[in-house]
């Protein structure tokens, strides 16, 4: 049996590439999400759904952020929702995530409990995740963003071919849960493993190339930037790797890609190998050791992956993926129109 969210990997000489199944296997998810949204929408009264949706080149589509927000977000949150609308909107998440991606949601959703048990603020909320439709799911070209807390997911959809699944945000506060009925819970325990076990990989030479400074910074660069431009050219690039190396870097970017269906992680692999897998660069600063601050980037001719743990004591994530030209969908959108219309 297929295991559907596993990247086969192939080595070759300084080039890493992917076998990753039919590539236009992905139709069959975006139809799927249609049809959920278009369920989810139909489920809704006529005054939610006015709350829940935005025409697609509205500017909310670039208003953003991971944030705890109260009453500042736009869309509907789970609280406007009764259980039979929350049903669909389940059944949107699971056709727009994989099942380890959807269970990390999930996780991510339950740390606001923990938070609100360990300080007893009220936008500590589990249930302030709000929905937003942008344009119409059951004709041309459409988006949609669940967002709150540590969290935003955003698809860009446009005549049934899926453009864009970023800004893509997961974020864990604690990273990992001290104590109570969640203790040793590690919600993002992947991406931080495995960039560290990669770094510890390196040779000393290797790691004086790949480590860019001795103190992480206070946060990722880019933050909720609505558009990002690529970051300094730093680091240790893919083609600076050893092969048995190799396999220990793609597991990284594995970590973040399966978070979405296999096929939307299948394609999203193709367009990153097709842009130039040699020239990726792995940067990492602050410690190397378990428990103390840190920082890494991944970043390729397209797009930028950056996390850090460094608040609370090395004991708060953020993880994001950006596309230098996909973000919302916005640039490829454009070029879309001009050769389609």
């Amino acid at each position: 049996m297929k295991k559907p969210y596993l990247l086969p990997i192939i080595l070759t000489i300084g080039i890493l590439t992917a076998s990753l199944g039919t590539l236009h296997a992905i139709q069959p998810v975006i139809k799927d999400m249609e049809q959920a949204a278009t369920a989810f929408l139909d489920s809704l009264s006529s005054e939610l759904k006015e709350k829940a949706t935005f025409p697609i080149s509205d500017e909310e589509r670039m208003n953003w952020h991971f944030v705890p927000k109260t009453g500042e977000r736009n869309g509907v949150n789970l609280k406007d929702l009764n259980d039979v609308q929350e049903a669909r909107l389940a059944d949107l998440l699971s056709t727009s995530l994989s099942p380890r991606g959807k269970k990390k949601v999930e996780n991510i959703q339950d740390l606001e409990s923990v938070l609100f048990m360990l300080e007893k603020a009220d936008h500590r909320d589990p249930e302030l995740y709000y929905t937003t439709i942008f344009g119409d799911p059951s004709k041309g070209d459409w988006g949609w963003r669940f967002e709150g807390h540590h969290l935003s997911l955003n698809y860009t959809i446009a005549d049934g071919k899926l453009l864009a699944v970023s800004p893509n945000f997961w974020g864990a506060n604690p990273a990992k849960v001290p104590s109570g009925p969640r203790e040793g819970l590690r919600t993002l325990k992947g991406e931080e493993d495995l960039a560290r076990e990669f770094v510890l990989s390196l040779t000393e030479k290797q790691r004086k190339i790949a480590i860019i400074a001795d103190k992480a910074p206070k946060d990722i660069y880019t933050g909720a930037d609505k558009e990002v431009s690529p970051l300094d050219s730093q680091g240790i690039k893919v083609s600076q790797l050893e092969k048995n190396q190799l396999l220990g870097f793609t597991r990284i970017i594995n970590e973040y890609l399966q978070n979405m269906p296999a096929d939307v992680a299948s394609d999203r692999w193709e367009k990153l190998r097709k842009a130039g897998v040699d020239t990726i660069e792995f940067a990492w600063a602050g410690s190397t050791d378990v428990g103390e601050a840190h920082y890494y980037r991944i970043q390729g001719p397209t797009f930028l992956i950056e996390y850090d743990n460094i608040q609370n004591k090395a004991n708060h994530i953020h993880a994001v993926w950006r596309d230098f030209d996909g973000d919302f969908g916005r640039d490829i959108l454009k070029e879309h129109h001009l050769h389609h219309h």
